[in-house]
């Protein structure tokens, strides 16, 4: 059977979907459009993972699968390579009175087909399965059919002095499968970070998944020293050194993407952990309509991106998504009009036609350093990636004042302590006040799993029984959303993020405040008393409407 093309599919899809006829080609390989382009289509369309699949099934005219009857059919993973199945995002099976089947996501896969027509021994029928659905269902199955292939290296031992033979076994096919899989492991579960936390009789991995921490399988057989060196030897660093902390970085391939990490090693008492930052090449920017801004707070954040002069501050804790806020930003500002420089550490997002820099403190290229520099550069717009002295918060605020829009980020609880946390620095009340355009304070939270979330009304008896709800702003005949749970979002019942925002726009009554050196409470209540909606009252919005739970929301907000 011929089959239509990835181009002609792309084509149709976008017609339909309202995108740019060429929107699915800039993430294919190469500039093409044609195959591996299905997978970028998708993350750019609006279509949840099975609705895309439902339409690729529907126009190729194929047998639709879903995950259960992928896992009722006999699997056949382990005549494949675990790179191959995740990289070409397929699942050969065999099913009764059918033979083999291939269950695929992208069916313009013809390199695919062809290779596990041969692995197989048949042409295997066709079946469309979502891309959730067939990651689930390969983590499953390539987990049951895992063989101890490395019990060889379990019995090698590892002397302390000897770095030699440390190092062999860290170069060695066993230890670089295992950590090759940790990273494609990391890539399909959507991770941010790897903890690698050695025990007392055990390794103990961990991937930061959606904020929170879950514990995955470690390496069968495989020595901990053995994989600790491994991942010092991708980051260039010294596997002699074990008592003092080290910090690298590299450039891995796992899962048909490229990830940049940043390594930080750590010596403990039962030896070395590793903490790995993971930092995807080839994520896509998100819109501003999904970031979670309310409209009253997009409406505002865009009036304020449109004067040419001032600062624009994004502030939370670490991990809290004030770089893709930010990068979000750059991208609605990029136009061929505007110069715009960055300087950050680490340039986490690549965006073309932006002056991108990464700072180097060691060699002397610090924040401050960077923006001296970059006001002979004629920018209209410099983002500084954070102000953590007083000499950056300095040259940031003279950049403001000299014509320039400068966005950057601070680690404060809410927007308006922002404010005295400048003044901290040393920054003058008079200049700030000038300058000072707006204050974003942001916080993440989980997603429900569209799939599982279950909702009901809320009941005298809820609220007398978790103050949580009362504390939210929720009240009895609320309908609330709860997790409940299943394969796609890992029996945890949240699947990605969204963000919690409240925006402090200046105006004249808070300006007086700044000049007065008031405290952030005062400015708080004039802003609030002037219309900013505080995270907790975005947070509770997105509790009605379905998006997240009440104990997701004060898991990252403090009531006022």
């Amino acid at each position: 059977m011929t089959l239509p093309s990835a181009h002609e599919f792309a084509a149709q899809f976008c017609q339909k979907a309202g995108l740019k006829a060429d929107s699915h080609k800039s993430g294919a390989p190469n500039g093409a459009g044609g195959e591996g382009s299905l997978r970028k289509l998708w993350e750019i369309s609006e279509l949840s993972a099975s609705e895309f699949a439902d339409e690729v099934a529907r126009y190729f005219e194929l047998p639709r699968t879903n995950f259960q009857e992928m896992m009722a059919a006999e699997s056949r993973v382990q005549q494949f390579s675990r790179r191959f199945l995740r990289e070409m995002a397929v699942f050969p099976c065999h099913v009764a009175e059918i033979g083999p089947v291939l269950v695929l996501a992208d069916p313009t896969d013809s390199a695919s087909i062809h290779a596990a027509a041969i692995v197989l021994g048949a042409a295997p029928a066709i079946r469309v399965a979502s891309f959730e659905d067939i990651a689930t269902a390969l983590d499953q199955r390539l987990g049951e059919e895992e063989s101890a292939t490395t019990q060889a290296a379990a019995s090698a031992t590892v002397r302390d002095d000897d770095i030699d033979n440390l190092r062999d076994l860290a170069s060695g096919a066993p230890v670089v499968r295992a950590v090759n899989d940790m990273f494609e492991t990391a890539v399909e579960l959507r991770a941010s970070d790897i903890h690698i936390e050695p025990g007392r009789n055990a390794l103990v991995i961990r991937m930061r998944v959606d904020g929170l921490l879950r514990t995955v399988g470690t390496p069968n057989g495989v020595p901990p020293a053995a994989v600790i060196s491994r991942i010092k030897i991708l980051a260039g660093l010294n596997i002699a050194e074990r008592r003092l902390p080290q910090d690298g970085g590299a450039r891995v391939r796992a899962a048909r993407s490229e990830i940049d990490v940043r390594v930080a090693i750590m010596p403990t008492q039962h030896g070395e952990s590793a903490v790995i930052r993971l930092l995807p090449r080839d994520r896509a920017l998100l819109s501003i309509d999904k970031l979670g801004f309310l409209a009253g707070d997009q409406s505002k954040l865009r009036r304020m991106l449109a004067l040419p002069h001032g600062m624009i501050i994004v502030t939370g804790p670490t991990g809290s998504g004030k770089t893709t806020t930010l990068a979000t930003v750059l991208s609605l500002l990029n136009e061929p009009t505007r110069k715009i420089l960055t300087i950050e550490d680490p340039v986490e997002y690549e965006i073309s036609g932006i002056s991108q820099s990464q700072a180097k403190p060691s060699i002397g290229l610090t924040f401050a350093t960077a923006l001296r520099s970059f006001v002979r550069q004629d920018p209209d717009v410099i983002m500084v990636g954070e102000v953590r002295d007083s000499e950056t918060a300095h040259v940031a605020i003279h950049a403001a004042l000299t014509g320039h829009l400068v966005l950057t980020t601070l680690h404060t609880e809410t927007a308006a302590a922002a404010v005295p946390r400048l003044l901290d620095l040393g920054v003058e009340a008079f200049l700030l006040r000038s300058t000072l355009r707006a204050v974003i304070a942001q916080r993440l939270v989980r997603q429900l799993c569209d799939r599982c979330k279950s909702s009901r009304p809320l009941t005298h008896a809820d609220v007398e029984a978790d103050p949580r709800y009362t504390a939210v702003g929720l009240s009895v005949g609320n309908v609330i959303f709860e997790p409940v749970g299943c394969e796609r979002c890992g029996n945890v019942g949240y699947r990605g993020r969204i963000g919690v925002f409240e925006v402090l726009e200046m105006n004249e009554e808070v300006r007086a405040l700044v000049e007065q050196q008031s405290d952030w409470e005062s400015i708080d209540k004039v802003a609030i008393r002037n219309g900013m909606t505080t995270m907790i009252e975005d947070g509770l919005a997105k509790c009605l409407s379905g998006m997240t739970s009440a104990a997701e929301i004060l898991r990252v907000t403090t009531v006022r």
